[in-house]
């Protein structure tokens, strides 16, 4: 393996840093280290869950775990019993992607096949950051509010755990919600704001087809299924950018296509995966009836049958004036006017989308990029971030909770 150049580390008086001190930023910055070297499975974060569990109750945060993964935290007065107040939440994902760690690092992941290739060790790390920079400041002079700290299981999967938090009552009194999500294509120090939606909606689906199989010299006396596959591969896209209106930036992508295992044998079954992604809500409604219907309507000269498995993932995420203008005003003061820059709207999904149908919010882009350095993609084996982009976070989220405090009805 080709040796990359290591991570900028933290440094003193550095302006990033603003709003921590430089103890709290080693601290994150290790922390990040830790789960970035133990990454864990969407519902399989115990280790995570108890690492964050033990870090904050440390510090005196109420702590509740949830059912399987996960947990909620709170800080402020009345924290944890249950009284009615104005409340501000904050929200990290916690899981990991099953990618292999391809970087050097010597924190690399000790799980096989199993990575933080998303950035999430850096979401986690930075909301333990920003807990206990909040939660020292509760001690000193009380807070104006109730801050909540969302550890979020499986945000990789569909339906993610997003959906269960709501379930279990993670928005009771929340007013206004708020998250991060790292952004390699951005500086270290720069946040990428965007009112409106900045990602997309994002469903899963499969579909499976059956025939009778055969030899390949008779394709003629069978359902020729590896065919009639690859039509599916092919059309149903093409015919999708003819359905549904262009404006919704609809785009069917395929992971994996599967049929046979002998050139000489028609199989008599075969699958392929992927995500269908698009910018409009309206056009989303009807995505799944839609796919459904083209991909018999492709098959059926062939002889197979279909059956198409539809997973509505997730909506877009759609960040909310107000709450855009409480993370500008916070980012501001943590790395400076220069460094808040526009962002554009991606395909990608998240699932953070679930909290905003029941309460406003707004997520921001954490810049992770060297400046001059390599450029790295999400959800690749080899991403690294720039470690000052930790600190950075945690202190972006704290600022961000009392920012929003100062505003609670």
């Amino acid at each position: 393996m080709s040796a990359q150049p290591g991570p900028a580390q933290p440094e003193a008086g550095h302006p990033e840093c603003a709003g921590l001190s430089q103890g709290l930023a080693d601290q994150v910055v290790a922390l990040r280290r830790d789960l970035h070297a133990h990454p864990e499975l969407s519902w399989a974060e115990q280790r995570t869950t108890d690492l964050v569990a033990q870090r904050l109750a440390a510090a005196g945060v109420w702590v509740r775990r949830l059912p399987v993964t996960g947990l909620i935290a709170e800080i402020g007065p009345g924290a944890g019993t249950g009284a009615r107040a104005p409340t501000v939440a904050l929200r990290a994902d916690i899981d990991a992607l099953p990618v292999s760690d391809r970087t050097d690092d010597p924190w690399r992941s000790v799980n096989d096949g199993v990575a933080h290739a998303c950035g999430h060790d850096v979401h986690t790390a930075a909301l333990v950051g920003a807990a206990l920079e909040l939660a020292q400041r509760h001690a000193q002079q009380p807070l104006q509010g109730r801050v909540r700290l969302l550890f979020q299981p499986a945000e990789e999967v569909m339906p993610g755990g997003a959906k269960a938090l709501v379930e279990l009552g993670a928005l009771q009194d929340v007013w206004s919600i708020f998250a991060l999500h790292c952004d390699p294509s951005l500086d270290v120090g720069q946040v990428g704001l965007r009112t409106g939606a900045i990602t997309a909606a994002a469903d899963r689906v499969v579909v499976r087809l059956e025939g009778g199989g055969g030899h390949t010299s008779r394709p003629h006396l069978t359902a020729d299924l590896t065919f009639a596959l690859a039509k599916v591969v092919t059309d149903v896209p093409a015919a999708l950018s003819r359905r549904l209106d262009p404006r919704s930036g609809a785009s069917l992508v395929w992971g994996y296509v599967q049929a046979g295992s002998a050139a000489n044998v028609i199989p008599g079954a075969g699958e392929a995966g992927g995500t269908l992604r698009m910018l409009s809500v309206t056009e989303w409604a009807r995505a799944e009836e839609l796919v459904t219907t083209l991909v018999h309507e492709v098959v059926a000269p062939y002889g197979v049958s279909a059956q198409v498995e539809y997973v509505r993932g997730v909506p877009p995420v759609v960040n909310r004036t107000a709450q855009i203008s409480v993370l500008a005003a916070a980012a501001r003061r943590v790395v400076g006017e220069e460094q808040v820059v526009t962002t554009t709207q991606s395909l990608g999904g998240e699932d953070f989308s679930w909290y905003l149908v029941d309460v406003p919010g707004a997520m921001a882009r954490l810049g992770t990029a060297t400046p001059g350095g390599p450029r790295f993609d999400l959800h690749q084996g080899n991403l690294r971030i720039d470690e000052r982009s930790v600190p950075v976070a945690a202190a972006l989220l704290a600022q961000t909770a009392l920012q929003a405090l100062r505003q609670a009805p």
